[in-house]
């Protein structure tokens, strides 16, 4: 069978029939071996029925939400391509030769782009179509290196086996999100092909919850990009930090009539720190995600992680040890030549903050080449090829060790 038509189904009895045999009908046109499954969520008002009626195929998904009911649907499918769109009449089923004609040319993924294909009135509330959308796509595209202009069109069509095999997690409308940035950094072939998407046929309001679905695809697109989440944003508070610690250890700053001085030096040591956690936190999760698959390996970490051992990490937070330890001394140093006495915070604090802020860098070194090292252990894993092996290779044991026996009661004959 060539094609799937799903659609995800949760109380879509006024429009679920119309959707199956616009699909049905589309197929008998041009000629398609295919079919039209129904994921049902947990319907209520006779959506099943309806939609077998039109010639569905009904597969319950007792998980709830978006990407389970999906997910159920796909694994459900018996075509070798995938077409997955609403089934409130948002879409239109009679159009899908676009998405099929680039699948049959070698695409993975296929995405509809609705700002390209045409929005009718009334069909994207204001928030979406002009804030949410727009917004939540561009991250997407900063974050990745994907080309997608529409990142959440929920009519797209896939190789079934190719979406299957990238392990889709996320149950919630998320899962739009999952779909586009797995495919991105698998490096399948993904491409978009303009869409309409008409206001839905329902009398009810939709599933779709604006504000806690955006930061749920928000979430996951910060999540999956460690880079954003943690490095960059680390890299700056490092940057900005050691910037004005540095022109501050050896004295006050003035711009204007604005006045820095050692309270400043003490924030930006905190950023300093801050920052190095957030950096060290995004090469944790790199290598913690290449090794457990969630994410592919990255070449540059890996190498970086080849460079820095655990040896040269001790040493490298060693020797801030000893650089922290030497501003101490210097700063108790300085406190005997005041014989113990008050201190002038404007001159003891240009000491004591540069040379604590070493000491808690260097045992954040340490502990971090200590975890990355853990990290790093490959565990043994068994696949089921490995287990077969050992299988016959026991099976081949055995009948050798039976030979013998059975040499030496053929001759005792």
């Amino acid at each position: 069978m060539e094609l799937t038509v799903v659609m995800p189904c949760l109380n879509e009895a006024e429009t679920v029939e119309t959707c199956v045999r616009k699909a049905l009908g589309y197929m008998a046109e041009h000629g398609i071996e295919g079919e039209v499954v129904i994921a049902d969520n947990g319907s209520t008002d006779g959506s099943q029925q309806l939609a077998r009626d039109a010639g569905a195929r009904v597969v319950h998904v007792d998980q709830k939400g978006y990407g389970n009911a999906l997910m159920g649907g796909i694994r459900a499918a018996r075509g070798r391509y995938v077409i997955m769109g609403d089934a409130d009449d948002s879409y239109d089923f009679t159009a899908l030769m676009p998405f099929v004609e680039e699948l049959r040319d070698g695409a993975d993924l296929v995405m509809g782009n609705r700002f390209r294909g045409g929005i009718a009135p009334g069909a994207m509330p204001p928030l979406h179509r002009y804030l949410g959308n727009p917004v939540l796509s561009f991250i997407g595209r900063l974050f990745f290196p994907s080309a997608i202009r529409d990142f959440h069109c929920g009519l797209r069509g896939f190789r079934r086996d190719s979406i299957l095999n990238l392990g889709l997690q996320t149950g919630g409308m998320e899962f739009a999100s999952e779909m586009v940035v797995k495919s991105t950094i698998q490096g399948l072939d993904v491409r978009e092909v303009p869409t309409t998407l008409s206001p839905d046929g329902r009398s009810r309001p939709p599933h779709l919850r604006s504000w806690r679905d955006g930061w749920r695809h928000l979430r996951f697109l910060l999540l999956y990009s460690p880079r954003w989440l943690f490095f960059i944003p680390g890299l700056v508070l490092m940057a900005l930090g050691l910037t004005a610690g540095t022109a501050l250890t050896f004295g006050p700053v003035y711009i204007g009539k604005l006045a820095f001085d050692v309270d400043t030096l003490v924030g930006a040591s905190a950023a300093v720190v801050i920052g190095f956690q957030a950096v060290l936190f995004a090469l944790f999760t790199k290598v913690y995600a290449a090794e457990e698959g969630f994410l592919p390996e990255d070449r540059r970490i890996r190498r970086l992680v080849d460079v820095v051992t655990l040896e040269r990490g001790l040493i490298a937070g060693g020797l801030l040890a000893l650089a922290g330890l030497a501003g101490m001394v210097a700063s108790l140093a300085h406190w005997q030549v005041r014989n113990f006495g008050e201190l002038i915070p404007a001159e003891s604090l240009r000491l004591v903050v540069p040379s604590a802020t070493a000491l808690v860098i260097s045992f954040q070194t340490i502990f971090a080449a200590l975890f990355i090292s853990i990290l790093g252990i490959r565990r043994t894993k068994e696949t089921p090829a490995d287990v077969a092996a050992s299988a016959a290779e026991e099976a081949a044991e055995a009948v050798r060790m039976a030979r013998p026996a059975a040499a030496q009661h053929e001759d005792a004959l």
